[in-house]
């Protein structure tokens, strides 16, 4: 049994340290590692059509992020309102929007996006008084939908596991010494599941960040950098890819850990 689970780890964690490792190499073969050298990590930093990918990353992840974390804190707080039966089917929906696989969420989303498009570009040419009116396409705007809304669910659930654990003595003492529902919240409640929230939001923006399949359906003209790097390698594995994977790489396991360490975090006491 030992030797089967070294096995496993082996096969998912020995080709990403490959790849770590030939970041480094000095020669221009992904393949032959020839000597130690950092130019790959300078070269793709210099590169301006991989900076403006990762701009593009970074903007997008961040504000998908912030729409996943207000609206799935928005919805964990509202289904702890309604009844059991109710919840149990939300909650199934919210389970399911997780599992479901990325290319049927990229595949529904433009296809939902093609067709809103084609019913409010009429409607705003209408309106508009001058012979240019403004078109709604694919872009920034469709990514950050799809993303925050695919984000949505994971920061719902976890801000909801959050919520179940929540001592509601302290929400209804807090009643009794006739707090507003806004100063409960504020000051009961948001502390309290402020870590959960924060986590939500650095998962939401690793998902966003790393999402290749649903921002290649949805993005339109823009370019991310998982969108970059698929482009690149089409023209054949370079040190240079190796790099800029290493650093995703590098992000994205901080990101997750520093969401792990703030589910970890102790509730406050009162």
């Amino acid at each position: 049994m030992r030797a089967f689970v070294v096995a496993v780890f082996a096969f998912l964690y020995l080709p990403i340290g490959l790849v770590v490792l030939f970041s480094f190499n000095a020669g221009r073969h992904a393949s032959e590692f020839t000597g130690f050298s950092v130019q790959w990590y300078g070269k793709a930093l210099s590169n301006p059509f991989l900076v403006e990918a990762l701009k593009n990353s970074l903007f997008i992840a961040t504000t998908s992020a912030l729409l996943a974390a207000l609206c799935g804190t928005a919805a964990a707080l509202g289904l702890q309102r309604v009844g059991a039966r109710t919840r149990a089917v939300f909650d199934g929906l919210l389970g399911a929007a997780i599992v479901v696989p990325g290319v049927v969420i990229g595949i529904s989303t433009l296809v939902a996006l093609v067709q809103l498009f084609g019913v409010l570009n009429p409607f705003l040419a209408s309106l508009w008084p001058s012979d240019q009116p403004p078109r709604l396409a694919l872009g920034y705007g469709s990514i950050i939908a799809a993303h925050g809304l695919f984000s949505m669910a994971l920061v719902a659930m976890i801000v909801g596991t959050r919520l179940g654990s929540l001592d509601r003595n302290l929400v209804e003492a807090s009643s009794d010494l006739y707090a507003t529902p806004l100063t409960t919240f504020r000051s009961i409640v948001l502390p309290q599941i402020m870590p959960a929230v924060i986590a939500g939001f650095l998962l939401a923006f690793t998902f966003s960040f790393d999402d290749f399949i649903v921002a290649f359906f949805v993005a339109g003209a823009q370019t991310t950098l998982p969108i970059y790097v698929f482009a690149s390698i089409r023209r054949g594995v370079t040190p240079e890819i190796n790099a800029i994977a290493t650093i995703v790489l590098v992000a994205s396991v901080l990101l997750v850990v520093l969401a792990q360490w703030q589910l970890r975090q102790r509730k406050p006491s009162h």
